[in-house]
């Protein structure tokens, strides 16, 4: 299968005074869950049952889930997987409130190699956007959207400022039971274009979470008549170390 990249030149938000300085940013194809991979197998002609293949993929999901947390390095040709362990030990004790398990996921050859001969097309010049660059744990320094109850959470992109009259305006939290938490004007400690810290809410409970921002801000000091919003997955407590939950790419709207 021919692979291809697609991405839309926009102005590099940390550059504040290089203007010319451009980033090239993802234009996400979607969002894919098992069902889906499954159903591309499936098109490969394999000879196997549908039942067949989603019991061989689940249990190499388990298999591989259960060796990486018994404390193997996983190297599957795809990717390797290290567990680690996170946070200062006091007193000698494991403490679920301060420490925690991540697992890191790192390309291997077989991914690599891929890469290699995957094609970018630059659509052209996209400006004036609003995106969610990277996100960070200030508690533990990951970068791969976790993220701490009671701690501050930092947010980098564009146009991100929160802005306007609008009741719609702000940062909300939506578990998984979609229940929307939204947080205070004062939960935002720093509201700045290019990134946002935010005080997480300390009775938040561990999960998955969609961090929403939804401004009227524009470059132009005019604020838009009409909101927009930008998404990312988030996890309270850290991501899952099976991995059966990754973050999307920016959302922009």
């Amino acid at each position: 299968m021919k692979k291809v990249l697609k991405g839309w030149l926009t102005d590099n938000a940390v550059t504040v005074n290089n203007k010319t300085d451009k980033i090239l940013l993802l234009q996400s194809a979607g969002s894919l869950v098992l069902d889906d991979v499954l159903e591309e197998m499936q098109k490969q002609d394999t000879g196997l049952r549908p039942e067949t293949m989603r019991h061989a993929v689940t249990l190499y999901h388990r298999v591989v889930m259960d060796l990486i947390l018994n404390g193997y390095s996983v190297n599957t040709g795809l990717f390797r997987a290290v567990p680690q362990l996170t946070g200062v030990i006091e007193g000698g004790v494991w403490n679920k409130e301060k420490n925690s398990i991540y697992v890191s996921f790192t390309q291997d050859k077989a991914l690599r190699e891929a890469i290699a001969q995957t094609i970018v097309e630059i659509l052209g010049e996209k400006s004036n956007i609003m995106y969610i660059l990277e996100t960070e744990d200030k508690k533990t320094g990951l970068k791969d959207g976790s993220a701490t109850a009671g701690r501050n959470f930092f947010v980098r992109g564009a146009m991100l400022k929160v802005a306007g009259d609008d009741e719609t305006v702000g940062v909300t939290l939506t578990n998984a039971a979609k229940s929307v938490t939204k947080l205070t004007d004062d939960l935002i400690t720093i509201n700045n274009p290019s990134s946002l810290t935010l005080l997480l809410p300390a009775e938040l409970t561990e999960g998955e979470y969609t961090l929403t921002i939804t401004t009227q801000y524009s470059s132009s000091g005019t604020l838009l008549k009409t909101p927009r919003s930008v998404s990312t997955q988030i996890w309270i407590g850290g991501k899952p170390a099976d991995g059966e939950s990754d973050g999307e790419s920016p959302d922009e709207i």
